[in-house]
């Protein structure tokens, strides 16, 4: 009876959850498929939700928190606030129109809405008319609130902001509600498409703009909101066309990654194979880790026999070496052994291999029964800021984009666009690499800049370095925090591989790999670190050969016995 009775519920709760009107998804089911327009299906998808695995990493990074835009976050409580400003910002943007804004909302429900519906990639399970002058409403307060950015862009200041919009809009771009909303147009589940917004301007252009088109009224608005985003400090920005974009952040993504017809360059000048691009620890390239050698693989293997066997003598043996007292009895001496001069550089890598060994078992507990973590990509194999220029390796800071990473032979110098650090470029580029991972068919750029990064920059003192060289300008509160930023981009992000940059990757870790602190490292890496089970074995038996003597001198007089021994050097008898 029981069970019937949860059966049911969770049937009728799964019912009640939809909480849809049947004759209007009736209605809906039938202008689908009755009158659905081929064409509609060649439009693509360009509006996504984030993947769960980024947005698990941070929520406020991809969520919109002041105001929404589109039909995703429209009627979430924190947002729907802004509702208010919305319809004031329409009702200013009427008067500057040549047909009434209700003659907009039927052309748009007439002509775009199907198109509308196959830009979203989640199914929008609400009437045409709500859709329709949902969106008419928000492009209205976008418009409104990117002027400030076009007549910077102009050179123009703008003069007067209604009193309903002054705590909002700033032309300093300094308030907090202001910045709020700036962060907010960038992130993926934000997104208006572009044909939408053009077909306002052409509305409004016969008033308010005679000189430009809307194309051009456009593309001046979102330039002016790039130079107020984007981190980077290029010379030339690329001659991005406004009709081949999707919505905003599209727009902004071209601007950071250019493709070939936007820099100008033919197909056939590239001729870059990635093919020929080999990471960075493969057989033929400076070795950074240990690889084993034939006597390696021999103690490897008697090292397996003996772990794996629990029987007799041997298993007395493991727990005799390797057990408690024998871990404290080395641990006495070795305090005094540590200090001498030579033994002092061998102590951090002896100490690690005994925690190393003791804590195996207390790791793999923790693993099997803890909780499941966020995944998360491993860094790129490449030296931190610090140990390249220990090492002779050269920062260089240049004015310009991702794609002028370099790395210079001949001078050891690597050259590193110049990134302008503040509170809204961490979700700038999280949302750039979430939309990123979304879109691209081919090399993830902006997510292999940014596991660049993450992998040179490991502490502050890494930010610090790069902040005096002038490659990061950082107007955050400390160097920690940039530092937090990069080693926080990553995560949950796919590897991937970028031809350009792999190969200044390769380059650097050939360069590093030269020095002679490197070559060092790696020696004792491959042939005294990397045989810790064979230095464990020996090591245990010295000191059962140390006990044995003990115990042997505490029966026999060791004196005595070592007076009996013959004179071998042959120095004569005690009567000459």
């Amino acid at each position: 009876m029981a069970a019937k009775t949860l059966s049911s519920t969770t049937s009728s709760h799964s019912f009640k959850k939809m909480n849809i009107n049947e004759h209007e998804w009736v209605e809906s089911m039938r202008k689908s498929i009755l009158e659905h327009e081929e064409e509609i299906d060649k439009v693509p998808v360009c509006i996504f939700t984030v993947p769960q695995v980024l947005l698990a990493t941070d929520p406020e990074s991809y969520i919109p928190q002041q105001i929404a835009l589109g039909p995703f976050h429209h009627w979430r409580e924190e947002v729907y606030e802004m509702q208010r400003y919305k319809l004031a910002a329409a009702r200013r943007t009427q008067k500057n129109m040549n047909v009434s804004f209700e003659r907009i909302v039927e052309i748009m429900k007439k002509n775009d809405e199907p198109r509308i519906r196959a830009c979203y990639h989640k199914f929008l399970d609400m009437s045409g008319d709500a859709l329709i002058w949902m969106m008419a409403v928000d492009m209205a307060f976008l418009l409104e609130f990117l002027q400030v950015y076009s007549m910077k862009e102009e050179g123009r200041v703008l003069k007067k902001v209604t009193s309903s919009m002054s705590h909002l809009v700033d032309a300093s771009g300094t308030k907090l509600s202001h910045m709020a909303i700036l962060r907010d147009l960038v992130k993926v589940e934000n997104q208006i498409p572009l044909f939408l917004i053009k077909t306002m301007l052409e509305h409004q252009s016969k008033k308010a703009n005679h000189e430009k088109s809307p194309e051009e009224t456009l593309k001046s608005m979102l330039i002016g909101l790039y130079h107020e985003l984007s981190p980077f400090q290029e010379k030339e920005l690329p001659d991005v066309d406004i009709n081949d974009c999707d919505h905003l952040l599209d727009f902004l993504y071209h601007m950071t990654v250019p493709n070939n017809k936007e820099l100008g360059i033919m197909e056939a000048e590239i001729d870059i194979e990635e093919e020929a691009i080999t990471e960075v620890n493969d057989e033929d390239k400076e070795e950074t880790f240990a690889k084993e050698t034939d006597l390696q693989r021999v103690m490897s293997y008697i090292w397996n026999l003996l772990s794996k066997s629990n029987a007799g003598l041997v298993n007395f043996f493991k727990k005799l070496i390797f057990g408690r007292p024998m871990a404290l009895l080395m641990k006495l001496p070795w305090k005094i052994l540590s200090n001498l001069p030579i033994l002092k550089l061998m102590k951090e890598p002896m100490e690690r291999m005994l925690v190393k060994f003791q804590g195996k078992g207390e790791e793999n507990s923790e693993d099997d029964g803890g909780e499941p973590k966020v995944p998360t990509i491993e860094e790129i194999t490449i030296p931190s800021v610090t140990e390249m220029a220990n090492a002779g390796i050269i920062f260089s800071p240049v004015n310009g984009g991702i794609l002028d990473i370099t790395f210079d032979n001949i001078t050891s110098t690597l050259y590193l666009p110049v990134v302008d650090l503040d509170v809204n470029s961490e979700v700038y580029l999280r949302n750039l690499v979430a939309y990123e991972a979304c879109v691209a068919a081919g090399p993830l750029v902006v997510a292999r800049y940014t596991e660049l990064m993450n992998g040179i920059i490991d502490t502050e003192e890494d930010a610090k370095y790069l902040r005096e060289r002038g490659i990061v300008l950082n107007h955050l509160k400390s160097d920690k925090e940039v530092a937090d930023l990069w080693n926080g981009m990553s995560k949950s992000v796919k590897l991937t591989k970028v031809a350009k940059m792999d190969k200044v990757i390769e380059d650097v870790n050939k360069r590093y790999g030269r020095t002679w602190r490197v070559k060092m490292a790696n020696f004792f890496n491959k042939y005294v670190f990397g045989s810790w089970k064979f230095l464990t074995v020996l090591a245990a038996l010295f000191m059962l050969l140390l006990t044995g003597l003990q115990a042997f001198c505490s029966v026999y007089s060791c004196a005595r016995v070592f007076h009996q021994l013959p004179d071998i050097q042959g120095g004569g008898t005690e009567g000459n």
